[in-house]
């Protein structure tokens, strides 16, 4: 029976930090399922989920410390499962562009989770604006929307949340 572990990790950038990573998944026979990797500032940042035989996952959360030493990476591994059954949703998809000012991830996600929206995916980002150099921000965000939700009144009153926030927004259904 195949089951599921998430494992995190976190160390300094480098070339070839993910063909040693994902090396040592595959030596201990473990499936890489799903992963989001990336660098934020000068470190890199992992989340992966990994499915495997109860042999191949007991082994991999045994030898974490001996695979943090050799892989001067913080490693965090924690079993799970597949998701149960979810009430039915719609997913939508939240785009946000503004000047970037503290604040706007948490206001955002207040203004979803006080309506019981949950947030499946968020990432953020900043980058200097063209010509003015301008600090920017970035929101891309996919919702499961209750399906029975108002999709009309949900969005109507997100752009107006925005607007009275200076924030650029779209909220548009998720297609993949």
């Amino acid at each position: 029976m195949t089951a599921l572990i998430v494992i995190s990790a976190l160390g300094s950038d480098r070339p070839g930090i993910v063909e040693s990573l994902t090396g040592e998944i595959l030596a201990h026979n473990g499936n890489i399922l799903d992963s989001r990797m990336t660098v934020l500032g000068g470190e890199f940042a992992v989340l992966m989920l990994v499915s495997g035989d109860e042999p191949t996952l007991s082994k991999l959360e045994q030898d974490r410390d001996t695979l943090e030493t050799r892989l001067n990476l913080s490693i965090t591994i924690k079993r799970t499962s597949l998701p149960g059954s979810r009430p039915k949703a719609l997913p939508y998809r939240v785009e946000v562009v503004s000047l970037d000012h503290p604040g706007i991830v948490h206001e955002i996600a207040n203004f979803f989770s006080t309506r019981a929206i949950n947030i499946d995916d968020l990432s953020t980002g900043t980058y200097a604006a063209p010509h003015t150099g301008t600090p920017m921000f970035s929101l891309h965000m996919t919702l499961s929307v209750p399906a029975e939700e108002s999709v009309g009144k949900l969005r109507d009153a997100f752009i107006d949340f925005c607007e009275q926030r200076n924030l650029d927004a779209s909220m548009t259904p998720h297609r993949k």
